[in-house]
């Protein structure tokens, strides 16, 4: 885990720390390829320069983000925002579900939508996989 990464989690309180933990491990076990930085003040990972998942504390969870999740037809994803993003929230770290989370990471690594180039491109979002 990047010491940027390890630094946010351990600014959480214990209960989200475990979460963020959690959550960065996993990625990083089944997207070793991607990077992991603090991007806007938030672990995402990237690959080839685009954002694919991040994490980050609300104010009463610890919220899991998938750049093009919309496009993963995960029921138990919700929709966020305008784009393609999706979402999963956690208050504890039992409500993980890691098998769940190994597919979403396989999904977040074949659909890709082009976030990187979104402001070339006037906001319109294109299809990369």
């Amino acid at each position: 885990m990047k010491q940027d990464t390890k630094d946010y989690n351990n600014r959480q309180t214990e209960v989200d720390k475990a979460i963020c933990d959690l959550l960065a491990n996993s990625i990083n076990q089944h997207l070793p390829e991607a990077e992991n930085k603090v991007w806007h003040a938030h672990p995402v990972w990237f690959l080839d320069g685009n954002p694919i998942v991040g994490y980050s504390k609300l104010k009463n969870c610890i919220r899991l983000l998938f750049w093009s999740g919309q496009s993963f037809e995960e029921p138990t994803l919700k929709d966020e925002g305008t784009f393609k993003a999706a979402e999963a929230r956690y208050t504890e770290v039992e409500q993980v579900n890691v098998d769940d989370l190994k597919r979403w990471l396989e999904k977040a690594r074949a659909i890709q939508w082009d976030y990187k180039n979104l402001i070339k491109r006037k906001g319109k979002l294109e299809r990369l996989k």
